[in-house]
């Protein structure tokens, strides 16, 4: 039966140690006995030897007298671990904190959205708002989820969800050390969009109301003073005419918008030539062109210039940027039309009227939808305020960019890139 016990343990332990030592040793002996010296004298150097080398060895500890972690010591350490290297991979910003509201880790996300936060600073040093900050110490007072709406409005305006909570440990024993998790969800784009929408059914509610008061107010004329007079009568109902076609284009947009939201993620895969549509396009504006005193000009390369797109949406696409030229750069009298089909260049038409121009603050938001520089001028020319919300959502169908450039004074000019 094995001895046990822990001091042969350790002597073995020592040998194992010192074996080298301990043949070099005995092999000196040998030679000493071999040249005739003293045996008793060699031999009492040999134990000299033996029992220096084993005092004086590295004491080695068995493994089986290694006292295990404790589990209060190894659980925190190992699952924090584990959760950050989790929320490493997240594209939402998360902050880890711990009991007293210090941080403890950020992954990148929260980086870039709010800066560089030291390890060990309090939460306070990174956000300011008073309304988180007392979520987080309800979360840390209760050990109860929470959460609040956030607006942060520099460098950009941005709106998240904040939620704190606290890190549970399953199957593990309470800890003394306690850990929270605060996220940040942006919904700024979902915001964006409900804004969108509700000044979309306002706008559409406003553009239909004006013409429907105006016939009802005609007809209430015709009915009533204006009975027997037949020459009033002739004038209202021409202006009643105008105003159920102003409705009818404003229906058409409206529906021609709602087609193309339904398909915008499926790509066009016709072939069409921009040679022919163009020349299409110019010959059906030819008698608005000739109405307000404007020349269309064509400058077509030889041969084909030929996209991937549908034709009926592209023939929409230029019938409105040629249009608005025609409407509202008039004062220039020439209206330009450039097809450019470079070799290894991307095919480009471009729209160039010399009119009054846009203001630079006004350009980034003409394809918003009813967004009109002025009022009144969009309306005195028929316009839905919808023709160039029609135009992005066709060149986004069509992977297509619409680039414009302006300067008051000098004309507009609209540029397509396929």
């Amino acid at each position: 039966m094995e001895d046990k016990a822990p001091w042969t343990r350790s002597l073995r332990a020592r040998i194992r140690q010192e074996r080298p030592v301990l043949l070099v040793a005995l092999l000196i002996a040998l030679i000493a006995l071999a040249v005739g010296a003293n045996k008793w004298v060699v031999l009492g150097l040999l134990l000299l030897m033996i029992v220096t080398a084993l005092w004086h060895a590295v004491p080695i500890i068995p493994k089986t007298e290694l006292e295990p972690v404790p589990k209060s010591i190894e659980a925190p350490g190992s699952h924090l671990a584990e959760v950050t290297a989790t929320l490493a991979a997240l594209d939402i910003p998360v902050i880890v904190l711990s009991g007293d509201a210090s941080v403890l880790y950020q992954n990148l996300a929260a980086e870039k959205a709010f800066g560089e936060a030291p390890i060990g600073a309090h939460i306070s040093a990174r956000l300011r708002s008073p309304g988180v900050l007392d979520m987080i110490s309800e979360t840390i007072a209760t050990n109860a989820p929470n959460q609040i709406e956030h607006s942060e409005r520099l460098p950009s305006e941005r709106v998240y969800i904040v939620r704190s909570a606290p890190v549970r440990f399953e199957g593990q024993e309470p800890v003394n050390e306690r850990y929270f998790v605060v996220s940040f969800r942006d919904i700024s784009e979902i915001r964006r969009i409900d804004r969108m929408r509700s000044d979309f059914v306002a706008n559409a509610s406003h553009e239909l109301r004006t013409p429907l008061a105006s016939l009802r107010g005609f007809i209430e004329t015709i009915q009533g003073p204006a009975k027997n007079d037949a020459k009033a009568q002739e004038r209202f109902l021409g202006i009643m005419m105008d105003q159920a076609t102003r409705m009818s284009r404003l229906v058409d947009d409206l529906l021609s918008l709602s087609r193309l939201e339904l398909k915008s993620h499926i790509a066009p895969d016709e072939k069409v030539d921009l040679v022919p549509l163009l020349g299409h396009v110019r010959d059906s504006l030819v008698p608005l062109a000739n109405d307000v005193g404007v020349e269309i000009a064509l400058h077509l390369p030889q041969g084909e210039a030929e996209v991937l797109g549908d034709r009926d949406e592209l023939v929409q696409v230029f019938e409105n940027l040629i249009e608005n030229a025609c409407k509202y750069g008039q004062e220039g009298k020439t209206v330009d039309v450039f097809l450019k089909n470079g070799q290894g260049e991307p095919v480009e038409v471009t729209v160039v009227d010399k009119g009054p121009g846009i203001p630079a603050e006004h350009v980034p938001r003409l394809t918003e939808r009813f967004y009109r520089v002025s009022i009144e001028d969009s309306r005195s020319k028929k316009g839905t305020g919808l023709g160039l919300a029609i135009v992005k959502h066709i060149l986004t169908r069509h992977r297509a960019r619409l680039i414009v450039k302006s300067e008051v004074g000098k004309g507009t000019s609209f540029t397509v890139r396929f």
